[in-house]
């Protein structure tokens, strides 16, 4: 009795070590000799956890090898859904040291948790929304995006707006993103609430839905990539992408939905670990920021600090913000609308 009590005391130590291990790659929160809590390992990795787009890995990555934090940074992605809900779960316990994520999710993620520090630098936004606990790192808008050969090859009109999409003429020929799964959708969603209520949202995404049939998608990049192949003539993406194939010279354009284009910011922000957070998380957050963004605005051209601006190209013909604040919550009870219109 007294050896299974022994080893039922052993294991459970050795499972505190371990939960304390995993409680962040920066160190956790563990016992110094003295009784206080130890800070972070000198030449420890910081882990950043992103929900970005491979262009913005790859922009980001650049610009801290380029200022001296070569091997000093892991990346891991994720998908905004995934690390949404991880980062609202797990608050500080989180392994990242450093997030960027859909600015939704982390102010939501401060309200409830309490887990971002406050930043160690300031900026100035166009707009004027600074926060202290986080700074944008992308804008992206959404638009209709068609094919021309399709269009021209199936005879149909090129839509002016997204009511437009609900033409049976259209049939099997749209891809959208599901919000369930991708925020891409939200835009889509926003203009419609925004511009018909919400019943007359439910009505037309409804006839949206309808006509997409099969290509109702999970990845906010699949419609672009089937307007691309020629699987459909028309989707709804993002905005800077189908800009960027057609100054490749590729049979896509693009069009601003009288609707509105929406917007969504994905932010940065330094996980608050207390002594153990490890204090490189603050500089590589100030590093992209301050010297990142001019590669970041090469793939996402929204200008939003100080001093940027917006090409005539790129800028969009009708932009628009949401009359509510984007919230978790919200973003819950338009999902309940699309699910409803399925």
């Amino acid at each position: 009795m007294k050896r299974k009590q022994g080893l039922a005391l052993l294991l459970t130590g050795l499972m505190t070590v371990s939960a304390f291990a995993m409680t962040g790659c920066s160190g956790g929160s563990t016992e110094s000799a003295d009784g206080g809590a130890s800070t972070a390992a000198e030449g420890e990795q910081v882990i950043i956890y992103s929900n970005a787009d491979d262009e913005a890995i790859e922009a980001m990555k650049a610009t801290l090898d380029a200022n001296g934090y070569a091997d000093q940074y892991m990346f891991q992605t994720f998908g905004t859904s995934e690390l949404g809900g991880k980062v609202l779960a797990e608050g500080t316990n989180i392994e990242a040291d450093l997030i960027t994520l859909s600015t939704f999710y982390i102010d939501s993620a401060q309200e409830q948790q309490n887990m971002f520090q406050d930043l160690n630098f300031t900026y100035q936004l166009l707009d004027g929304s600074e926060k202290t606990y986080c700074a944008p790192i992308t804008s992206q808008e959404g638009a209709i995006i068609v094919n021309t050969e399709m269009l021209a090859e199936n005879n149909l009109p090129m839509p002016t707006c997204l009511k437009d999409l609900t033409d049976p003429v259209y049939k099997d020929m749209i891809s959208v993103t599901d919000i369930q799964s991708s925020s891409t959708a939200w835009l889509l969603i926003q203009a419609l609430v925004s511009e018909y209520g919400e019943d007359g949202a439910k009505e037309v995404l409804s006839a949206i839905y309808e006509n997409a049939g099969p290509h109702i998608e999970s990845s906010g990049s699949a419609p672009l990539k089937k307007v691309r192949a020629g699987e459909v003539a028309v989707g709804f993406g993002l905005r800077q992408q189908a800009v960027a194939d057609k100054a490749e010279g590729l049979p896509i354009d693009y069009v601003d939905p009288t609707e509105g284009n929406f917007s969504l910011t994905e932010s940065i922000a330094v996980v608050d670990k207390g002594n153990a957070t490890n204090p490189l998380a603050q500089e590589m957050a100030q590093c992209i920021i301050e010297n990142g963004r001019a590669t970041l605005q090469e793939y996402y051209p929204n200008a939003l600090y100080e001093g940027e601006v917006t090409d005539s190209v790129n800028a969009s013909a009708y932009p628009k913000t949401f009359a509510e604040p984007l919230t978790v919550e919200l973003l819950e009870a338009h999902q309940a609308l699309s699910e409803s219109c399925k």
